[in-house]
């Protein structure tokens, strides 16, 4: 089972460099196994042209190293707190992707200006609040986990429904039922975000999409009706 969950990862961070999401190494997939526990993560710093599955890196949910030889991605941590407070989750994906960063920077959430944002998360994508000196100097990227919760909790949001977010002044995560689904989340966060700061060059107030055209179209592609794609 872990074996194939490797493979997986392995190629779900290939596919960052595929979608040109990831820069150098800033980027890191993950995926879990519910049943044991064990998530399977990218090695910290490993170059993607380089990249095998037999590299990645399996860690149990206190972050103690099951398999490999390489250490951990540097995000794990925060990956593992989401997991353990997003119950649905199956993968997560960390980008710095251009224009998805670009908002995480500003320190604003993206808006849902039209139907093609609609389709992928059910409301504007949030933005955390900055961390503070202390979390930054104590278990940094623990708490990195911990104000994406804190957000989500203080907005009444369902990670299920809205697959991403915002880290204030850092990048985005992103995630779904398995680690490719998470990249394919991250894939569409950036889309909509080059799109939102398009809209914003033609119109700097640019109006929001009709919350009724909203969730008719969240709706028609992952309500309990949906009816988008094939059976």
């Amino acid at each position: 089972m872990l074996d194939a969950l490797k493979q997986a990862v392995c190629q779900a961070n290939l596919d960052l460099v595929a979608h040109g999401l990831v820069t150098l190494t800033w980027g890191n997939v993950s995926g879990i196994d519910r049943a044991t526990g064990h998530v399977v993560i990218k090695p910290s710093g490993v170059g993607y042209d380089r990249m095998r599955p037999e590299q990645m890196v399996v860690v149990d949910l206190d972050g103690n190293v099951v398999e490999g030889e390489l250490r951990p991605s540097s995000d794990t941590p925060t990956h593992l707190l989401l997991y353990k407070a997003f119950e649905t989750l199956g993968g997560i994906t960390h980008t710095h992707s251009t224009h998805a960063t670009t908002f995480a920077q500003a320190r604003e959430p993206i808006p849902c200006y039209g139907t093609t944002h609609a389709d992928h998360f059910a409301g504007p994508v949030p933005v955390t609040r900055p961390l503070t000196a202390d979390e930054v100097e104590q278990a940094y990227e623990h708490h990195t986990g911990q104000v994406i919760i804190e957000r989500f909790a203080e907005l009444g949001l369902d990670p299920a429904a809205l697959p991403a977010v915002l880290v204030a002044g850092h990048a985005p995560f992103a995630w779904g039922d398995d680690a490719a689904a998470s990249v394919k989340n991250a894939v569409a966060l950036e889309a909509v975000a080059q799109m939102a700061l398009g809209m914003r060059t033609l119109n700097p107030t640019p109006p929001q999409l009709e919350s009724y055209v909203l969730d008719k179209h969240h709706q028609r592609k992952h309500g309990p009706h949906a009816y988008y794609g094939q059976r």
